[in-house]
């Protein structure tokens, strides 16, 4: 418990909480240019709550993966620059558990960051328009798949950077990402599978056809498995890190 309340007190020094907002406006920002260019259509069907919802099974792709690269990268980087593996390893925190209490505090900031924006869709769809009933399950299912998958490549970059001191290689890891996860939605399902940003296009709420939009159930299944083995992984990948001694 005291390395995690360390770890919040180095997120307000880290200006992770700004990282954070940035991550809100975008995902906010390209769904409500998605949803008022489609509900300034000639189509008035497409004024409905799915809308919304398509607008931020595409924006939390485009947003999250680069930006969760960032959040991890500079919240370990500090670790690398100023030796803190080994400070923290004489105060009783090896280098796995010090990785664990990053992720409780980055995932804090991360799960609200995705929370919060999922709910400004539901006022975007207010404000454009849509007068239907909320369809509320559906939409605390995205949110939660969507935190899902941000969590666990959260897990993984932080991984990463801690395995790696060059932290650019852990910012190409997450530009990657951001392509895949893009892109996934094309994938047939089994490829959507083989890597973690694949998941996003997994949790989608609803999504395009042809000119219409329409609602889609994510795959709950797929994605809490996901969550499963993501926590399973990497509790055993910082355990090994806990194993491994620190050089100054």
């Amino acid at each position: 418990m005291t390395a995690v309340r360390n770890e919040f007190a180095k997120l307000r020094h880290l200006h992770i909480g700004a990282i954070a907002a940035v991550l809100v406006a975008a995902i906010v920002g390209l769904t409500f240019v998605g949803a008022l260019t489609a509900a300034t259509s000639n189509d008035s069907t497409a004024v409905s709550w799915a809308l919304p919802l398509a607008g931020l099974s595409l924006a939390v792709p485009i947003a999250s993966p680069l930006l969760i690269a960032v959040i991890a990268s500079r919240t370990v980087e500090v670790e690398h620059q100023s030796n803190g593996w080994l400070l923290n390893q004489t105060t009783g925190a090896d280098r796995g558990a010090l990785v664990r209490a990053k992720l409780v505090s980055t995932g804090f900031v991360v799960g609200g960051a995705t929370v919060a924006a999922s709910a400004a869709g539901v006022f975007l769809g207010t404000a454009i328009g849509v007068t239907q009933p909320l369809p509320a399950g559906l939409w605390l299912g995205f949110t939660a798949a969507t935190v899902t998958a941000n969590l666990v490549i959260l897990g993984l970059h932080l991984l990463i950077s801690a395995r790696v001191d060059n932290q650019l290689v852990a910012l190409g890891i997450g530009i990657v990402g951001t392509v895949i996860a893009i892109c996934a939605s094309g994938f047939p399902s089994w490829a959507a599978h083989l890597t973690p940003w694949g998941y996003y296009s997994l949790a989608s709420a609803a999504d395009y056809r042809g000119e219409q939009v329409v609602t889609l159930n994510p795959s709950y299944a797929s994605i809490v498995a996901l969550g499963v083995v993501g926590a399973v992984l990497f509790w055993l990948m910082t355990v090994r890190l806990d194993r491994q001694e620190v050089r100054a």
